[in-house]
């Protein structure tokens, strides 16, 4: 079933948000005071590319909390709307209840990204 909703996901536009995110993070990785923000983007990139089969460990500490405060306050709530209304979207039907269920995942990492590893599913 990961292989199915990931090649589904990939044709029907995962591979240009991937790509996105990470030209995304390359912009931001021009400068140093970028740099975390860009590794943030390319953490986005990576779960967009291939969501299914792939879950989000949360932990880091205080840094990584205020890291998330300024990023909920410049984009990230911004970023997690989308992904919500997206998830809402692909929910209306059966067979996109998956895919809803991705981007739900993805507006949560959207909010809180320091901190945060993908990780595959065993």
């Amino acid at each position: 079933m990961r292989l199915i909703g990931n090649i589904i996901w990939l044709v029907l536009g995962g591979l240009f948000l991937a790509i996105g995110w990470a030209l995304i993070g390359l912009v931001l990785c021009i400068t140093v005071i970028g740099i975390p923000l860009g590794l943030q983007a390319f953490k986005m990139a990576q779960l967009t590319l291939t969501p299914f089969g792939k879950e989000i460990i949360y932990g880091g500490g205080l840094g990584s909390t205020m890291l998330n405060i300024v990023w909920l306050l410049l984009a990230g709530l911004w970023m997690a709307l989308g992904y919500v209304a997206a998830g809402l979207v692909n929910c209306i039907t059966v067979i996109g209840i998956p895919f809803g269920l991705q981007s739900f995942k993805m507006a949560k990492l959207a909010l809180m990204p320091f901190g945060a590893t993908v990780m595959r599913r065993a």
